[in-house]
C-alpha cells in the first residue's frame, strides 16, 4: 500500500477553528476520502505546524486525481483556505520500520 505525507500550517489564531472543523468533518468528506482509497488518515499539530499522513489502497496517482476533481474535497479545500496553508514541500521518507 502507497503512503503519503504532507504539511501545513494553521493560520495565526486558527487552531482551536481547525481542531473543531475536524471534529464536525462533513460525512460527505469522510465518504469521499474513503473513495479515494484513502486509508489509516492521520493529522498532527505542532505549535502550528501540521503534519498528515494516509495509506493509499487505489495508490498515491488515483487518491491525488480523485481529491483534485472531487467536488466535495474541493469544497472542503476552499472552505479551509483561511484557516491553514499547505505547504509545497514534500516531506522525504528516510527510515521505515515495518
Amino acid at each position: 500500500m502507497e503512503k503519503f505525507v504532507w504539511r501545513a500550517t494553521v493560520r495565526e489564531g486558527m487552531k482551536e477553528e481547525y481542531i473543531r472543523r475536524h471534529n464536525e468533518i462533513w460525512p460527505e468528506m469522510v465518504a469521499a476520502l474513503k473513495e479515494a482509497g484513502i486509508c489509516n488518515y492521520t493529522i498532527w499539530m505542532d505549535g502550528n505546524e501540521l503534519f498528515g499522513y494516509y495509506e493509499c489502497e487505489k495508490g498515491i496517482d488515483f487518491a491525488l486525481k480523485f481529491q483534485d476533481e472531487n467536488e466535495v474535497v474541493c469544497r472542503w479545500e476552499k472552505s479551509m483556505a483561511p484557516v491553514m496553508q499547505k505547504s509545497s514541500a514534500v516531506p522525504v521518507k528516510v527510515f521505515e520500520l515495518n
